[in-house]
């Protein structure tokens, strides 16, 4: 078709593609064609595409060259788009079966054209991707005291394999369902990404005190900019969602302690990602982005996708099917192909396959919104001065789009990586080499996982010592368990006993006028000192939600992908495309 031309019938492209072929193959410019053939699906299926195509291939009036033409058309198909063949057998079965009737007819030169048996298998789609790599490294893999620009790395590299994974055909279905149902691989993107944004508040409030905590906070923040130095907006915009949260924001006493010079930079890289103006400052930077990678943030390019979906008509012409919108068809495939692109241009890391597998398994473990709130409260109570009766908001209406998206590992998978997540943990944690884990070697594993419970928990048969297989059946069985449940740690502090006071731990008598009691401010537990570290009674006291101040912060929200919300019965003169609550900053939850 002439640029230019805003509509036309379904056999004028398919006659437009055909004719820049001829007996040998492509003979002019195939972008017009490429953009026809990954963008039919949204007037006409792959399946209709093909029957009308075999059928222009059977006409009477069919001369041979005409053939090789359309032949060569099919063959360019497959070889640009083969997961379609892969994952649509009706399809599939279309090609070989006409295949056969040319065969029959004694047409094998245009048997060997429309060949597809050798499709590569996208079965992989159901399974998390793995990389084996052998770098051996004996750094410290404390996820806070590693250099911001390696975590950033790898931070990066999972995060661009997960993306990689995504087809063209996640992305329609996507925006036609305007959900991930029936979706893996674009519901495993999601769920990383949110696992990244609440594994960052539950490494800040797994630290006891204000200091640690403001240290872990101001340490994720140079992560989030070396992660704009590598040009992941993608998961800057995860790691300053988690950092924004009303779980961390709500820490006065913690967020006093961050230096000048970290909240001014925080407050830029905020900038960044702020969804004023429709993500003005980030589609700008992302444009002026120099060569090579560059990751952009999903959920904005998502939903531009469904914006020009719902504003625009598939057919040109109001009330008949007979003209496509080239119009529409050019813009949303202008968003596709940049977002092919960048699955083309990989990052320049090098990775280290035991961290890897730690972040993996770390990020694996999902907790509620509510449970990571509920911790915070226990860092910090409000002041009582402050508190008031009052009923939370309704979460943001930006959570819908992924709500329904939870942690959902194949069990299989989880396995594997757990194995070689305690295999690294042994290569660089034993280092004594006996082929167990010390009381010393498990509080340095301990600041990997926040919450990971007390080293009796793990060693099963209480001999001292952890042994491989006692940390994989640990794992193993902490996963299963989460479904939103968590056990906080308690916060114990010294008490007099003046009055007898059983132990609930060893249930031993604690008396005396000095401060020989450990209780937990919290759930109220009590303990002797020699038996905090051997409790394993989980704190699991629920402080009430009571002061408004707490959600007045315009950050104070999970963080998710922007979705657009469009009003119920939307017309395709005017569709109104709200931002989610909260502009002023972000938008934020996944």
């Amino acid at each position: 078709m002439e640029n230019g031309t805003h509509s036309a019938t379904v056999d004028e492209l398919v006659e437009a593609s055909i004719k820049v072929f001829d007996g040998e193959g492509p003979s002019g410019d195939v972008s017009q064609t490429r953009m026809f053939l990954m963008m039919h699906p949204w007037y006409l299926s792959s399946t209709e595409l093909a029957k009308t195509l075999l059928l222009k291939l059977q006409e009477d009036n069919c001369s041979p060259s005409r053939q090789l033409q359309i032949c060569h058309l099919i063959k360019y198909w497959i070889s640009e788009f083969p997961a379609e063949f892969d994952l649509n057998p009706e399809l599939a079965n279309q090609i070989r079966e006409f295949r056969e009737l040319l065969s029959t007819n004694g047409h094998s030169r245009l048997c060997e054209l429309i060949d597809i048996e050798n499709v590569p298998s996208y079965a992989w789609r159901h399974q998390l991707a793995d990389q084996s790599i052998t770098k051996k490294s004996k750094k410290s893999l404390l996820f806070d005291h590693l250099e911001p620009g390696e975590l950033a790395e790898h931070f990066t590299c999972l995060e661009y394999r997960s993306f990689c994974n995504i087809l063209f055909q996640d992305y329609h279905s996507f925006v036609m369902h305007g959900c991930t149902v029936d979706n893996p691989i674009l519901e495993r993107f999601i769920t990383l990404f949110n696992s990244v944004s609440q594994w960052i508040q539950l490494m800040v409030l797994s630290k006891p005190t204000a200091p640690q905590r403001a240290a872990v906070i101001s340490h994720f923040i140079k992560v989030a900019k070396e992660l704009l130095h590598l040009q992941n907006f993608n998961t800057l915009m995860a790691v300053v969602g988690g950092l924004s949260n009303s779980s961390i924001s709500r820490l006065k006493d913690t967020q006093a302690l961050i230096s000048n010079e970290d909240r001014k930079l925080f407050n830029s890289l905020v900038e960044v990602v702020t969804s004023s103006g429709n993500y003005g400052n980030y589609r700008q930077r992302f444009s002026e982005c120099a060569g090579g990678f560059r990751f952009p943030i999903l959920g904005v390019h998502l939903k531009d996708l469904i914006a020009v979906h719902v504003a625009l008509p598939d057919w040109a012409d109001s009330g008949s099917k007979s003209r496509v919108n080239l119009v529409k068809t050019q813009q949303l495939h202008a968003i596709l192909q940049e977002l092919a692109t960048v699955q083309t241009t990989p990052p320049s890391i090098t990775e280290r396959s035991d961290l890897l597998n730690l972040l993996k398994v770390s990020l694996t473990q999902y907790h509620s919104e509510e449970d990571i709130y509920q911790l915070s409260l226990q860092r910090e109570p409000r002041k009582a001065e402050r508190t008031m009766s009052v009923t939370k908001p309704p979460a943001p209406v930006i959570e819908e789009w992924s709500s329904s998206v939870k942690s959902k590992a194949d069990p299989a998978t989880t396995s594997t990586h757990i194995q070689k997540m305690v295999e690294s943990v042994f290569k660089n944690f034993d280092t004594d080499g006996d082929g167990h884990i010390s009381h010393e070697e498990f509080q340095s594993i301990k600041n990997n996982f926040p919450f990971l419970s007390k080293f009796d928990d793990v060693d099963r048969n209480q001999d001292g010592r952890i042994s491989p297989e006692e940390m994989i059946e640990y794992f193993n069985k902490a996963i299963s368990q989460l479904s939103g449940k968590m056990g906080f740690v308690h916060t114990f502090v010294e008490v007099h006993s003046m009055k007898p006071t059983r132990c609930d731990h060893c249930a031993g008598v604690i008396w005396g006028p000095y401060k020989q009691r450990y209780k937990c401010k919290v759930c109220g537990v009590n303990c002797h000192k020699a038996c905090c570290d051997s409790l394993s009674v989980e704190c699991r006291k629920r402080t009430p939600s009571t002061s408004s101040e707490d959600f007045a912060c315009p950050r104070a929200r999970s963080f998710s992908f922007p979705q657009p919300v469009v009003h119920q019965q939307p017309t395709r003169s005017s569709v109104i495309l709200e931002q989610s609550q909260g502009e002023e900053v972000f938008d934020t939850h996944l």
